[in-house]
């Protein structure tokens, strides 16, 4: 295992940097907001509680929500005009200080590709850069599912994601930055882990991860020493 000095030297050298979204990139769950939205907020809350808890699998516990919330294709785009994400505050700025040094940037998340999608163009990242689950909506609107193929759908989904850009743009050293054990999970294949906890902190991810943080200004600062 890395060191936490090595930890630092591969962020400071990574070709491509991993961000989880909900409780990292933005300050919400997804899922929750949406299941507010629609009228189910309580029930969806509890419901992802007893996932965290790791008794279902991923997939399980997507399927048993997105059932329960049933969101139309207008619910959705009404939530993000009238209720958008919210910025965690200093990933602006690590976004684009990591752009600037030609660090490939990428969104990878449980999340909904439309809900991500807007958070990627708040942040000049590529839709390309975006791994995320795909809602299906019938032609007149109404929820249909979801796209089970995605990778982000599975269990150990954000590991497949890294593999596959390793894979396909040759990066020698990609680190994955996230606050739940999905995203602690997928190192390896990342090279280096670490924790968020400015928004939550996720007790598992605090006591496991070497180098964990509750400030995106840590990692500036990460960058601005070399």
């Amino acid at each position: 295992m890395a060191s936490l000095l090595e930890m630092k030297e591969i962020f400071r050298n990574a070709d491509a940097v991993c961000f989880d979204v909900d409780s990292t990139v933005i300050r919400e769950e997804g899922i929750d907001e949406l299941a507010k939205f629609c009228g189910v907020g309580d029930a969806v809350a509890e419901m992802t509680r007893r996932a965290m808890g790791g008794t279902v699998t991923f997939k399980a516990a997507l399927t048993a929500r997105l059932g329960l919330i049933r969101p139309s294709y207008e619910q959705v785009q009404k939530l993000i005009s009238d209720n958008p994400p919210q910025l965690t505050p200093g990933i602006r700025e690590l976004v684009n200080r990591l752009h600037q040094r030609g660090v490939q940037v990428f969104l990878v998340s449980g999340g909904f590709q439309s809900i991500v999608e807007h958070v990627a163009s708040q942040l000049n990242i590529p839709t390309a850069n975006v791994f995320a689950n795909r809602l299906k909506f019938y032609f007149n609107g109404e929820y249909a599912g979801f796209d089970e193929t995605q990778p982000t759908a599975e269990s150990g989904g954000k590991g497949k994601v890294i593999t596959h850009l390793k894979e396909q743009f040759h990066f020698k050293k990609v680190v994955m930055i996230g606050d739940g054990a999905t995203d602690m999970e997928a190192c390896p294949p990342a090279d280096c882990f670490i924790g968020f906890g400015g928004n939550v902190i996720r007790k598992q991810v605090k006591e496991k991860a070497k180098w964990y943080i509750t400030h995106f200004d840590e990692l500036l600062k990460e960058l601005e020493e070399r």
